[in-house]
């Protein structure tokens, strides 16, 4: 039994799914992995349920009916998560933006080193993305100080979605109560956790742009994430105690 568990949220990721299991499956620290399809037309799920006779035991799915947002996907996997009784639990992309191997940094950063959430960060020694256009990065990075100053939180990158979360993180977060759907959801967990004084540490990272599938990001997603910030900040300074 591992205490570790890697929540993969998924719409249309057939090009990617197998080789990502795979490559988790094969580190020397021993993972489980949670899927959260969104009903990807494209047949990821089967694709994962053909992998489970394979990895019984250590790899699950949970299929949703449409595409209902990251935010939803990883409130479902936590959910799911913490019923299952995992000490850590972590975000993951699909498409390898995120590299495997900096799984074992991250969790190693919670167990060994104390922190009660670990950020797999592209902002904290300068800027490590590749395959982005520079407009892209520029957007990023910008929308990072953005939040870092309306916020307060000394985060570099706020908006990081590979991550590990101690299981008490998780159990004193009120998930009903998570109102982003988008990547705004990344900020505001991070926020939730950083009001409640629990130990935030940022590691760096290499990200590495998708060469496979199609990109989730919509102009939606990035409104949100720029005009919701503040309207959450403001929502913290007259209620001290929301969790």
């Amino acid at each position: 039994m591992s205490n570790g568990i890697i929540i993969i949220p998924t719409f249309n990721e057939i090009e990617n799914i197998e080789r990502l299991i795979r490559n988790i499956f094969s580190l020397q620290r021993k993972f489980h992995i949670l899927v959260v399809d969104d009903n990807s037309p494209d047949q990821t799920a089967a694709k994962v349920k053909e992998l489970q006779a394979e990895y019984f035991g250590s790899l699950f799915i949970e299929e949703r009916k449409g595409k209902l947002g990251l935010g939803t996907a990883y409130i479902h996997g936590f959910r799911w998560a913490l019923a299952h009784k995992y000490e850590y639990v972590f975000e993951m992309d699909a498409d390898f933006s995120h590299n495997p191997n900096d799984l074992i940094r991250l969790y190693n950063t919670c167990e060994k080193n104390g922190a009660d959430l670990a950020i797999g960060s592209r902002y904290v020694t300068g800027v490590n993305v590749i395959n982005w256009p520079m407009s892209r990065v520029l957007l990023s990075w910008l929308a990072s100080k953005y939040v870092r100053f309306v916020t307060g939180m000394d985060i570099h990158d706020t908006t990081a979605g590979f991550v590990c979360y101690k299981r008490t993180v998780l159990e004193n977060i009120n998930l009903d109560k998570i109102r982003f759907v988008g990547y705004a959801f990344q900020i505001e967990m991070k926020f939730k956790a950083y009001l409640q004084k629990f130990d935030i540490k940022e590691i760096p990272v290499i990200f590495t742009d998708r060469t496979k599938g199609s990109s989730k990001m919509s102009g939606g997603i990035i409104s949100e994430a720029v005009f919701g910030v503040i309207n959450m900040k403001l929502k913290s300074l007259f209620n001290k105690t929301s969790k």
